[in-house]
């Protein structure tokens, strides 16, 4: 049964989805090293957006462009976060306080309170608390997600292999 991941902002078209992609990047990477070779559990990544705004909508062209420099791909199609996300998920992954606070108003009987956890609790390298978001801002905001989730992403993958013995060998 694999382990799955849900990265949430507010509109899934900025930095969910360069989260999402980032980590299956990353994975690709590591299923290709010995370290990540011996165990056969898979890790399966997703995104939401707390507000409904986009739905059904392409990455930001902004963030593609800024993921395409470092050659990581970016697919997906903007969906909202469900109630229905807090069981069907192992961990899911907020951006900022407030859509950590969006998603746990959805769980009232405080049952998978532990499975939500900040994106930037992973930091290895950087000391921001919230992934900033890139959205009414320049170029420069998305490079700067793009780091941050590089990092983010890099320590959460260490941490699923290490706590939960994970990785993605089929």
């Amino acid at each position: 049964m694999p382990y799955k991941l849900l990265f949430v902002c507010l509109g899934n078209i900025c930095r969910s989805p360069a989260a999402e992609n980032i980590m299956n990047y990353l994975i690709k990477q590591a299923s290709m090293s010995d370290a990540y070779a011996s165990n056969s559990a898979s890790i399966v990544c997703d995104s939401a957006g707390t507000a409904g705004y986009h739905i059904g909508s392409s990455p930001d062209r902004r963030m593609v462009a800024a993921m395409g420099v470092r050659r990581i791909p970016i697919t997906g199609k903007a969906r909202q976060f469900q109630k229905s996300d807090l069981e069907n998920f192992d961990l899911i992954l907020a951006m900022d306080r407030q859509n950590y606070q969006d998603i746990l108003a959805l769980d009232q009987a405080n049952r998978y309170r532990d499975k939500v956890r900040l994106m930037c609790e992973f930091c290895q390298h950087h000391d921001q608390q919230e992934v900033p978001d890139p959205y009414y801002g320049g170029a420069e905001g998305f490079n700067q997600v793009i780091d941050l989730l590089l990092d983010a992403c890099g320590g959460l993958l260490e941490d699923l292999v290490k706590e939960h013995h994970l990785n993605n060998a089929e």
